[in-house]
């Protein structure tokens, strides 16, 4: 039997610009098909929580140009159910609105936060973890993230290194490290005492609440101003008033890198942020010569470990290319080494500097 005390906030206002070109302003990755299995990212990841939390426990916080996109693939979710931010302003803010949205309703409420955009091939197991971290924040004073074992020294994602064990396969967070150079992150992969920083959080309603007022208070200062409209029809008129006037910060600087009640569960469930190109091209099937091709018609020769991903009917024909990013989408066409591939936010920068957001 769910338990009714728990609750999933589900963020899905990114706009996945390291996925560029596919991943548009107005189309962003966890709204899209990438593996071609007739599910987006979006809707794998309410798949995989609808049987660790009730339905109506179930919050999507996202921008308001992205409701029309989830409802048309969640429309089972009611209005009440999908929050939508007047203004983009990062993970503090938006988890912190959702925080006292739900606390509103239930003050006894565990909360799990995730990102609506990443792959997990080890449901089993991840749901297991997820209990687990229900478990404990629900009989601790805790602050708790998923921390993923690293399989390669990645520098695109953040690091945790844990600190005292407290119990089975849950510690102390000692250090918080951000997206470390090639160097550092070998030597965090040799040490077997860090682990990938997956974005995924859970505590209690009260917890979050105390420690989002000690480490956050700019942030609470504006949202608190509505205590009364939470869960009320005053709610949105109050947020398009004032949460455009929240800072924007992450929820792991403003308020996980500042408390001391943070702890870490080790996981290993087949995670992957789906942030990147290289990272999806790592997930995908790949062909005898270890490329891979999503959904798209390719004459390829003497050409070995790209990707490519063309919308439409477009036939694509390359000779001599290994190790490439070739991505078609309406009118971008992106070809780039994938070790150059952290560059692609760049690139997409500089277009905006230079076209404004035709291109993004």
């Amino acid at each position: 039997m769910i338990n009714s005390n728990r609750y999933c906030v589900i963020m899905c206002g990114g706009i996945g610009s390291r996925f560029w070109p596919y991943s548009r302003t107005n189309y962003p990755k966890q709204f899209i098909d990438f593996l071609g299995i007739g599910r987006t990212l979006l809707q794998m990841s309410y798949d995989r929580i609808k049987d660790l939390v009730l339905p109506q426990n179930i919050v999507v916080v996202a921008n308001e140009m992205y409701a029309p996109l989830i409802k048309e693939q969640l429309p089972f979710l009611s209005d009440a159910h999908i929050l939508l931010e007047p203004a983009r302003r990062n993970t503090a803010p938006c988890i912190s609105w959702a925080i006292n949205h739900i606390k509103a309703t239930n003050p006894n409420a565990s909360i799990m936060v995730a990102p609506s955009d990443h792959l997990i091939l080890k449901e089993d197991e991840f749901r297991k973890s997820i209990e687990k971290g229900f478990e404990f924040v629900e009989t601790h004073d805790a602050l708790l993230t998923l921390g993923i074992k690293p399989s390669r020294p990645e520098t695109g994602y953040g690091y945790i290194q844990v600190g005292e064990k407290c119990d089975e396969g849950i510690s102390k967070v000692k250090t918080f490290t951000e997206k470390p150079n090639l160097e550092l992150a070998k030597v965090f992969l040799e040490t077997g005492e860090f682990f990938w920083n997956s974005g995924i959080f859970l505590w209690s309603a009260s917890s979050i609440y105390k420690s989002l007022h000690e480490n956050a208070p700019e942030i609470c200062a504006v949202l608190d101003k509505g205590s009364e409209a939470y869960a009320t029809a005053n709610e949105m008129t109050f947020i398009n008033q004032e949460f455009p006037n929240c800072p924007n910060i992450s929820i792991d600087f403003a308020v996980m890198e500042k408390a001391k009640n943070v702890f870490v569960e080790c996981v290993d469930f087949g995670w992957s942020d789906l942030g990147t190109w290289g990272s999806l091209y790592e997930n995908s099937p790949k062909n005898k010569d270890g490329n891979v091709v999503q959904n798209c018609n390719t004459m390829l020769y003497e050409s070995q470990n790209n990707i490519v991903a063309v919308k439409g009917e477009k036939m694509i024909v390359a000779v001599g290319l290994n190790d490439y990013i070739i991505a078609d989408a309406d009118d971008v066409l992106l070809i780039c080494p994938k070790a150059e591939e952290q560059r692609i936010k760049h690139f997409v920068n500089d277009l905006k500097t230079k076209y404004g957001d035709k291109y993004i």
